[in-house]
């Protein structure tokens, strides 16, 4: 699915890839090092606390984590500008079905408000169920309101939105293809790649999941039957989403908003977008939503993790296209000891993509990184967790179109519960992995390396 419409995508952005000036990630040797000062910014409904506050805060809620943790806290803020905010429960979701079933239990809870923000929504059983469920809110009185990527929903007939739109329901096609949608602002190579959803500004959901029956069918996660060829067209997807309360809505609420405005689409209806939010949790988090016009802060935050790195690095990656810095990072962490382990996709929607990440491998390999590839789904999860205690999640892939030009948004949680769940999930994945060695990987066929430098030549726009 991703195939057909990032052929499509790159056809529109042949004559883009001949005039447009690359725009570069920030540099490591930019990214702090030591913290400029005692306590990490701490963010409530009620606005900031004072450094004490926040530091007895965090020492309650961070009773049980290892010193580094408030260090990594510091030099991530230092490099993202993003407060941490407390109070917040946080359920990992592992799987499509999963979230299907969360996502839509609390679609039919809203009493005010749904906002959904996707870059897929396909009109397929899933996405004709989500939109029915959609409209009878509508029909309840409830505010509704869509964002969904132009180029994402490029496969999507129209009739299925201006159906929607006839129940009432607010819908944004997001920097469309057709530049007389949006004269003057045309942006065709900046997507919305985030998946959100907002009910009541009370429960909130992001991670990699679309609306759509490929990302709800079975991903196998669990399985003990392996399927006899690994085949993209008989297993299912691998992703990962989450189901967050507390303050930390508020800031997928005003991610949402934000993208509506930026593209000029009028006022939202009045609606009780920012309700007051008591605590619901113990998770201490930080909402990072990036834009093109900002400094890549989702990148930042995973090399200062990284860089700082004691004991594991573990990252499931869909796809995984690096710069060198973060190849570079990867190694270095493996030199000093740290446990560096990255599960990429055996079964990809996307070969092009696939090879160009596979061009790295030799180096990672022979860098001490261990590789290994998913065999029994379709990997579209963006996840990690290092040392244990410092997990991610989000729309974001490891590649320069989600770290520079698309419109991304990843959680961190800083928190050793919570990464044990992130630690349990990727060992599950380890499970229904194949190691790729050294050895093995320098004996692959002439064509896989032709199709590697190919590969690489387009890695920018991929």
């Amino acid at each position: 699915m991703k195939n057909k419409r990032l052929s499509t995508f790159l056809a529109f952005l042949a004559f883009v890839c001949v005039v447009a000036s690359c725009k570069s990630l920030p540099d490591a040797g930019d990214l702090p090092d030591s913290p400029h000062k005692a306590v990490p910014t701490v963010a409530t409904p009620r606005g900031m606390l004072q450094p004490k506050q926040a530091a007895q805060l965090l020492a309650k809620r961070w009773a049980n984590a290892s010193p580094d943790l408030k260090q990594l806290a510091l030099l991530e803020e230092q490099a993202t500008g993003a407060p941490l905010i407390p109070g917040n429960k946080v359920t990992l979701l592992f799987d499509g079905p999963a979230t299907m079933r969360e996502m839509m239990a609390a679609a039919r809870e809203a009493k005010s408000s749904i906002n959904l923000e996707t870059y897929i929504f396909d009109r397929d059983p899933i996405g004709l169920q989500f939109a029915e469920l959609l409209a009878e809110k509508r029909r309840q009185g409830v505010i509704v309101n869509i964002i969904a990527d132009g180029v994402g929903t490029l496969a999507t007939p129209k009739e299925f939105f201006e159906r929607m739109r006839a129940a009432g329901i607010n819908v944004l096609i997001f920097n469309p293809v057709d530049p007389t949608k949006r004269p003057g602002k045309w942006q065709l190579n900046n997507r919305d790649h985030r998946k959100i959803m907002v009910v009541d500004g009370r429960v909130g959901f992001t991670g990699g999941i679309n609306i759509s029956e490929t990302y709800a069918n079975s991903s196998l996660f669990r399985s003990r039957k392996k399927p006899e060829t690994v085949d993209s067209e008989q297993v299912g997807w691998r992703d990962t989403h989450i189901r967050i309360e507390g303050p930390a809505v508020a800031a997928l609420q005003y991610a949402f908003i934000d993208n509506w405005v930026r593209q000029d689409a009028g006022d939202l209806p009045q609606a009780d977008y920012f309700p007051r939010l008591a605590p619901a949790g113990d998770k201490v988090m930080r909402v990072l939503a990036t834009t093109p016009d900002r400094d890549s802060e989702i990148y930042k935050s995973l090399m200062v993790a990284m860089n700082e790195a004691k004991k594991s690095i573990h990252i499931t990656s869909a796809y995984f296209v690096p710069d060198q810095q973060i190849v570079d990072s990867l190694k270095a962490a493996a030199q000093r000891g740290v446990d560096v382990k990255l599960v990429l996709p055996g079964v990809s929607d996307h070969d092009l993509i696939k090879h160009a990440g596979q061009a790295f491998y030799d180096e990672l390999l022979q860098g001490g990184v261990k590789i290994y590839q998913l065999q029994v789904a379709v990997l579209h999860a963006k996840t990690a967790v290092i040392d244990g205690i410092w997990s991610t999640i989000g729309s974001a892939n490891i590649d320069r179109r989600s770290f520079i030009h698309n419109y991304e948004l990843n959680v961190v949680v800083l928190d050793p519960a919570f990464g044990q769940d992130m630690e349990n999930a990727f060992n599950e994945d380890l499970r229904s992995s194949k190691q790729v060695t050294l050895e093995q990987w320098r004996d692959r066929p002439w064509k896989d390396r032709l199709r590697e430098f190919m590969g690489r030549l387009a890695e920018y726009w991929i």
